[in-house]
């Protein structure tokens, strides 16, 4: 009977020495990685690389404007007008905007390749100050509104020689921070990008 129990328990202890082993060596896994597979990590990492100065947060913050709202508006042929459509864009271009006074934008013009380089260029400017000067009336400050730049017809989307409604666009992006103002690498990073979530935390009424 004991040599019976001895026998059970080195094939037991054996046992389990082979399952550490495989656990230790199966896929070269590590504990817990079937619990984060990346879901936790990967943003935590993230935002350390953002507070340790290792990744740029306009980067970021240009995701989120991406994600938050539509960047481009499109034109008529040949035309700056701001179509209803348009202006709806922006008016949701603008909200965002008024939301995060610490961030600078930028707005490219673009046209569709009917007509010369140099009037495409001027015509991409056109669209662009439309854009800006909109966004203006929305309460976004002119100072904050920079960089405007014609492509003209040299960055399609659409690659045709016609009319084509795609191409005649102007794209809003984030360019980068109002100067002086320090306020990604001062522990406020979070606050700032998630800062309408913050305030959905207060006390209402």
């Amino acid at each position: 009977m004991m040599k019976t129990l001895q026998f059970t328990r080195r094939t037991l202890l054996s046992g389990l020495g082979l399952a550490t082993l495989g656990a230790c060596t199966g896929g070269n896994r590590l504990a817990g990685g079937e619990v984060d597979e990346g879901a936790f990590g990967n943003p935590t990492m993230q935002n350390m690389l953002v507070m340790n100065g290792e990744a740029p947060a306009v980067s970021h913050l240009g995701q989120r404007f991406a994600s938050s709202v539509p960047t481009t508006i499109n034109f008529a042929f040949n035309s700056a007008a701001l179509d209803a459509t348009a202006r709806s864009v922006l008016d949701q271009q603008a909200h965002f905007m008024r939301q995060f006074p610490e961030v600078r934008f930028s707005v490219y013009g673009h046209t569709d390749k009917v007509g010369s380089n140099a009037y495409n260029e001027r015509l991409g400017r056109r669209r662009a100050q439309a854009a800006v000067n909109y966004l203006a009336q929305r309460g976004v400050s002119l100072s904050r509104l920079e960089a405007l730049v014609s492509f003209g017809e040299t960055r399609p989307l659409v690659p045709t020689q016609t009319r084509e409604r795609a191409n005649r666009r102007t794209v809003t992006e984030v360019a980068g921070f109002v100067d002086g103002n320090p306020l990604v690498l001062d522990g406020k990073y979070a606050q700032i990008v998630y800062r309408r979530y913050v305030a959905s935390a207060g006390p209402t009424g």
